[in-house]
């Protein structure tokens, strides 16, 4: 028994993995990013029974990032695409980029040139503590700036094009979300501006001068072991937004599920579930990309530097709806 215990766990927690490589180095000569280095490992959906994927949904394959304990590469919270890169936040308030890289069917098979680099608090400086970093959402602006969610102090702040980051010396504050939110989770380009979710409910679409309450959050916020909202990105379609919802029941129990958003800040059906025996983590970002027959939908998991997790990026292929 303990031997069949033991080889249940391994398909659990290999979950069809590849073997790893080391991602190549980035070269580039741009200020502020810091190469670094992890094992890249192929995976898959696992042992059936835990996935569910909606008619036209189809995945098109996963990477799993390795770093070492206590590498600032852990903590990854949220993801988009900018230039054919991965971009994402983590938890201690670093950016971190990256170049998905393709098998000749097309699905994601690797991840190269990773770098990272620390944003600044308002003062231009590095964050004092963890807590004051803890970036758990991002967006990029139809003019190309990146604004970025926080936790536990919630605000959101733009630090200006991506490609120019350090010819800005401190952030910028974007108009306040309504006081006494919590867990801004999602963010995502919106027109006019931005559109915010908290994990405990709420939806606003922020435009320049002011942020207005598009959903307002529930009397009684949803328990963690509810389904949560964790990540949002615009529908490159212009059709709405995709969310990335997430469940957590003790001990074992972690599920996630992708959806749609539409203006009025209600979700529509289910278009991916995932759930144990099969593949599944902490998913917290997801980021939405054209694709030549559809929509290319990757989802970030978050490790929290945890040895009983694991930092996942898992695409799906959305066929388009269009005659």
């Amino acid at each position: 028994m303990r031997r069949l215990a033991a080889v249940c766990l391994t398909l659990l927690l290999g979950a069809c993995a590849g073997a790893g490589v080391v991602s190549e180095p980035w070269r580039g000569a741009e200020g502020g990013w810091t190469p670094v280095a992890a094992e890249i490992r192929a995976i898959g959906l696992g042992v059936p029974g835990g996935v569910r994927l909606a008619p036209g949904v189809r995945f098109a394959g996963g990477v799993r990032i390795i770093a070492p304990r206590g590498d600032r590469l852990h903590g990854l919270s949220d993801l988009k695409l900018a230039d054919g890169d991965l971009v994402a936040v983590t938890d201690g308030g670093d950016l971190v980029r990256g170049r998905p890289a393709f098998d000749r069917r097309g699905r994601l098979a690797g991840l190269s040139g990773l770098r990272l680099r620390g944003l600044t608090a308002g003062d231009g400086r590095a964050f004092p503590t963890k807590s004051d970093g803890d970036a758990e959402s991002l967006a990029i602006t139809a003019d190309g700036d990146l604004v970025v969610g926080f936790e536990q102090s919630p605000r959101l702040w733009s630090y200006g094009a991506l490609g120019a980051l350090r010819d800005r010396p401190s952030p910028l504050a974007v108009p306040p979300i309504a006081p006494g939110n919590d867990g801004l989770e999602a963010l995502a380009a919106a027109p006019g501006g931005l559109r915010a979710a908290a994990e405990a409910g709420g939806v606003w679409d922020c435009a320049p001068a002011r942020c207005t309450e598009v959903m307002p959050p529930p009397a009684i916020p949803p328990a963690v072991s509810d389904w949560r909202v964790t990540g949002m990105d615009r529908d490159p379609a212009g059709e709405g937004w995709f969310v990335v919802e997430r469940l957590y029941r003790e001990p074992f129990d972690m599920r996630a599920r992708l959806r749609r958003m539409d203006a009025s800040g209600g979700l529509g059906p289910i278009l991916v579930i995932l759930s144990l025996p099969s593949t599944t983590d902490n998913f917290e970002g997801v980021a939405a990309v054209a694709g030549r027959s559809g929509t290319r939908l990757y989802i970030l998991s978050d490790d929290n530097d945890n040895p009983r997790q694991r930092t996942l990026l898992l695409a799906f292929d959305l066929k388009s709806t269009e005659p």
